[in-house]
Order: C-alpha cells, then sequence, then structure tokens
C-alpha cells in the first residue's frame, strides 16, 4: 500500500507523552482494518450480522463499545479543556477593566444604527466609506450581544470566538501532528496576551481570527478524501466572511491556500492538490467581488482608504519589530524551532515547508506594519499570525519532548514542559492588562455629558464623539454629532468628504469650524486637546469670541498620568439669551 500524503502522514505512528498508548492503539485497529477496507473496496460484502444477534469480541455489546469510545473522546479531550479554563478565566477578568475603547464603541453604535435601519429604514451614516471593516458584518452580530449583556455581553461574544479558534487551532495542530503537539499549540496560543485581549474586547478583530481558523480547519479537515470540493467551498465561505469582517486578514488569504496545497494528496501529479487551491481561492474571490459589486461605491472607498492607501506612520521598523517580539516573541522562537527540528531531522519537504509557511505567517503583518513605519493595531496582526505559529512552536516542544529517553526521563519532560508554561501565563496576564485600559477611562466624562447631551436639542461637537454616542440614548440621532475632523449637518450631509484625509483621519478646517460657531450651530461643545490639539485650541479662541457660549465643565478624563497629570473635557454650552459680559 502507498504511504499516505494526507495531514495525518506528518505524525509519526509512535508518538511519545501521555496520549502515545492511545495513540498506538488507535494506529494498530487502522491498520488491522485496513484490509477489510481493501477487500470492501473491491466489490466483497462483508458479514453483517443482526443488530439483535451482533455482539463484540467477548460478548460486548456494540452499545457498549460506543459508549466505550465516547468516554476515551472525552477523556482524551480534558487538557483541551483545561486549556479553555484558563484561557477563559484570564479573559473574563478584563470584562470591566476599562470604559469602551474608541474601537468599540464605534463599531458598537454603529450596529445598533445597522439594525434601525433594516428593521425601521432609519437613515445610517456612510461606515462602509471608512470602516475598516463591511459594517454589516460584525457590528450588527455584535450590536444584539451588547443589547442582551450590555458592554461585558459583547465582550463575552470576542471570547466565545476566541475560544473556539483555540479549539479549531488543536483540532488542526493535532490532525497534523498528534495530540501532545495540539496540546502545546493550544496552550501557547491561549497564554498570549494578545489572545487575552481580544477575547474581552468588542470589535471584530475575534470574529476574523475565528473565521480563518475555521477555514483553516476545513482546509485540514478535507484530509485524503479527492477533491474535497465541499471542504474546499467551505473554507472559502469562512475566508471571504473573515476578509469581509476586517480587510487586513486578507494578508492570510495565501496562508491558508499554501496549507491547502501543503497538506492535499500527492494524486495525478499534484493536480488533486491544484484543484483544491483553485477551488479555495476562485470561490473566495468571487464571494468577495459580489460583496464589492453589491456594496458599491461606499465599500469600495472603504477598502482603497483602509487598505490600498494606508497612511505611513512615523515608528521606526526597529522599534515596530521590537514591540512584535515583545507581544509573541516566545512563540516565533519556538515556531522557528520548530522549521529547523523539521530539516535536521530529515522530515519530508512537504512537512518543513509546511512549518516555514507557519512560521512565516506570525511575521507576515509586523513586517507589512514596519514598512508603513506604524504601531497602530500591531497587537491584531500579532493575534491573527500567531494562530499559525502556534501549530508550529507546538510541534517543536512535542519534537524536544520526543528527543528525551523513553521513561521515566520523558515523563519528567512532559511535565516540566506543562509547569514551563506558567511563564508565558505570568507575562499573558499582565501584557494584557496592559493592552485592555491603555486608553483613557471615560466614566466621569460620561456621566456629566450624557444628561448634558439627552436634555440638548441642537447640534453636539465632541472631538471624539464615539463613546459619547454609545453611552447616550441621544447617540441614536446621529445627525446631531460632529467631530473635530467633520461637521455632520441636520440632513446627515457632511461639510466634507468623510473619505478624505482631512475629514477621517486629520483636523478638520478651522474656517468652517470657524463659521459654524459664530453662528451658533452647536448647543454642546467638547473639547480634550488631544488628538486635534491646534484645531482645538482655534476652536476654543472662536468660543471665548462668541458671547452665548459658556464653558460649563472641566471632567477629568482618563487616568494619572505624572507628571501630566489626569486629561481633561472641556464642555461648553450655547446659552442664546446669555449677553455679552
Amino acid at each position: 500500500m502507498a504511504a499516505s500524503t494526507s495531514p495525518r502522514a506528518f505524525a509519526p505512528y509512535w508518538r511519545a507523552g501521555a496520549w502515545s498508548p492511545l495513540m498506538l492503539a488507535r494506529r494498530m485497529v487502522a491498520a488491522a482494518a485496513q484490509p477489510r477496507r481493501s477487500s470492501e473496496a473491491a466489490g466483497e460484502q462483508p458479514d453483517v450480522a443482526s443488530p439483535a444477534t451482533a455482539a463484540a469480541p467477548g460478548g460486548t455489546q456494540p452499545q457498549d463499545r460506543t459508549d466505550r469510545s465516547r468516554g476515551r473522546r472525552l477523556v482524551g479531550a480534558w487538557p483541551l479543556l483545561a486549556v479553555l479554563a484558563v484561557q477563559a478565566a484570564l479573559s473574563l477578568r478584563l470584562l470591566r477593566a476599562d470604559t469602551a475603547s474608541q474601537d468599540e464603541a464605534l463599531y458598537l453604535h454603529a450596529g445598533h444604527l445597522e439594525w434601525a435601519h433594516w428593521l425601521h429604514g432609519v437613515s445610517i451614516p456612510p461606515f462602509a466609506s471608512y470602516f475598516s471593516g463591511a459594517p454589516v458584518i460584525y457590528p450588527p452580530v455584535g450590536a444584539v450581544a451588547d443589547s442582551l449583556g450590555g458592554l461585558a455581553g459583547a465582550r463575552i461574544l470576542s471570547l466565545v470566538f476566541m475560544l473556539a479558534a483555540t479549539a479549531l487551532l488543536w483540532g488542526v495542530a493535532g490532525r497534523l501532528f498528534g495530540r501532545q503537539a495540539a496540546f502545546f499549540a493550544a496552550a501557547l496560543f491561549a497564554l498570549l496576551g494578545t489572545t487575552l485581549h481580544l477575547g474581552a474586547f468588542a470589535t471584530y478583530d475575534a470574529m476574523a481570527v475565528f473565521l480563518v481558523a475555521l477555514a483553516s480547519w476545513c482546509v485540514i479537515r478535507a484530509d485524503d478524501r479527492g477533491p474535497a470540493t465541499g471542504w474546499m467551498v467551505a473554507a472559502a465561505v469562512a475566508l471571504a466572511l473573515a476578509n469581509a469582517a476586517a480587510y487586513s486578514s486578507a494578508l492570510f488569504d495565501l496562508v491558508v491556500a499554501l496549507l491547502a496545497l501543503l497538506t492535499a494528496p500527492r494524486a495525478s501529479g499534484g493536480l488533486l492538490a491544484a484543484r483544491r487551491v483553485a477551488t479555495l481561492l476562485i470561490v473566495t474571490a468571487v464571494l468577495l467581488a459580489a460583496g464589492l459589486l453589491i456594496g458599491g461605491n461606499n465599500y469600495r472607498d472603504g477598502v482603497r482608504l483602509t487598505i490600498l492607501t494606508a497612511v505611513p506612520g512615523s515608528a521606526s521598523p526597529a522599534s515596530v519589530l521590537a514591540n512584535s517580539f515583545f507581544w509573541a516573541g516566545l512563540l516565533l522562537v519556538l515556531a522557528l524551532c520548530g522549521v529547523v527540528f523539521s530539516w535536521v531531522g530529515k522530515r519530508s519537504v512537504a512537512q518543513t515547508v509546511l512549518l516555514a509557511v507557519l512560521f512565516a505567517a506570525a511575521v507576515i503583518g509586523p513586517l507589512e506594519q514596519a514598512h508603513l513605519h506604524t504601531q497602530a493595531s500591531l497587537y491584531r496582526h500579532i493575534g491573527l499570525g500567531s494562530w499559525f505559529a502556534a501549530i508550529a512552536a507546538g510541534y517543536a516542544v512535542d519534537r524536544f519532548i520526543a528527543a528525551a529517553q523513553a521513561g521515566q526521563t520523558r515523563t519528567l519532560t512532559v511535565g516540566a514542559c506543562v509547569v514551563a508554561l506558567v511563564f508565558p501565563a505570568g507575562v499573558a496576564f499582565s501584557q494584557s492588562w496592559s493592552l485592555s485600559t491603555n486608553w483613557a477611562n471615560a466614566s466621569s466624562f460620561i456621566a456629566i455629558f450624557r444628561p448634558l447631551a439627552d436634555h440638548s436639542t441642537g447640534p453636539i461637537l465632541v472631538e471624539d464623539p464615539s463613546i459619547a454616542e454609545y453611552y447616550s440614548p441621544a447617540g441614536a440621532q446621529w445627525q446631531r454629532w460632529s467631530s473635530t475632523r467633520n461637521i455632520v449637518l441636520p440632513a446627515g450631509v457632511n461639510t466634507g468628504n468623510p473619505a478624505s484625509a482631512g475629514g477621517l483621519t486629520g483636523a478638520g478646517q478651522p474656517s468652517i469650524y470657524a463659521r459654524y460657531i459664530r453662528a451658533g450651530y452647536f448647543s454642546l461643545v467638547a473639547l480634550n486637546y488631544t488628538d486635534t490639539t491646534t484645531l482645538d485650541l482655534q476652536i476654543t479662541a472662536d468660543l471665548k469670541r462668541n458671547p452665548h457660549y459658556r464653558q460649563i465643565q472641566v471632567v477629568p478624563y482618563g487616568i494619572e498620568i505624572p507628571p501630566i497629570g489626569k486629561g481633561t473635557y472641556v464642555i461648553w454650552q450655547y446659552e442664546p439669551a446669555r449677553l455679552a459680559g
């Protein structure tokens, strides 16, 4: 019989570790069953006993065998359950670490408006023209969770996505390299600071990680089942949804395609592998093209603005790469060791190349960020790329254990590797907390500004309005809210193109704001002198020139940062009857 070229062929016939007896027994059973499967394929009918009289050797009934099989699967899954429990516990502690971030507030608020648009025909802003993901994918789903459980509910939804991604990682690594590698791969991924943070961060990132993981699992799950068209189509649907949820996830489409190529059977001179890859890529491209056609110009503008014409930052490439290593250095080193172990051990070329691809998946995001000289959302790229690198890292730990002498020495090595997971867990504990609290706490500002906004009836100008819109019932009246980047008129029309650099990523024109302030257009103005400092100072001068505006509050904003102190939001109110002086 020809050697198998399926993903299972990457795993040796005997594996060391806690699961080796079970793995050996399964392979022995599979080997014993091969002749019978071959005879069935040749057209021979096996003996079939009546359900009433059929019994297993030794008098065991089929139901007993089924129960024992389920029991073995449950026992074999306990390491995964332990990993998921630790991951969930460490992420749950972050649910109430801070108020909503700008991104969380923006996407959840947009989701609520999308539902209002679908159910009641309410007009909505052109989110698609400047969002970095389709506003009809994650935001409505997150808004449902937010309606059921508030911000904590939306964050728990992200935790569910990340737990599912870890479970899929276990499945992929197990099929490629065995359960021992799967355990360490899942544990190393679950104990990353970025993983824990994304599990308590209500944005599209966790959904994108899950969908890319699902696409990869479908590709690997196809195994040696011929063209596996159904699995490739399922993978393509998941991949297209991931790309729509987060446009940046398209960086990993090639990685998933290479997984399909390298794990497909080498039958018919590689034509079968080529057919799988072609099915995956063509279906993905067709779905994405159809989505862009249906979405129209706004979606094309959004993709062009956020992906194709990204504005370079000022960070040095060295600092970007250093921070990347800070977030996932251990995982990257282990993944690279996996490539080296496979090459030195003279494993198959396909396996070594596969491990190299998995390692490369973790560095393509940081390299792209270094090329753009920006660290914005760096941890998000690392979180997605680390899912792939964890597979190679798990293989490296498995090979390290296999190098130990069989018996008590190997058992002690397994135990030492499990105990060593305490180190990345401790690092992830502190990293995830810093990631989940690195924005200003808005509790004081919301407590004061929310009643003012709800009792006001006129337009409102807030430097960063997404948080105030999310926490205030008045946020549903989006036509009233303007920012220091763009002014929204009562009909919902903007004073500038929201997709332009000046309207979205830069401060607005001071002369335009001065004209509206002289006319008393804004009933409330709140500035924090952070993102658009120069414009804020100009607006403040214009407010002082208009005798109808009065400064009513100076609200502490954020956390104490020595020696600067806390930031502040300065709130101005328009009073028509107020006299000068």
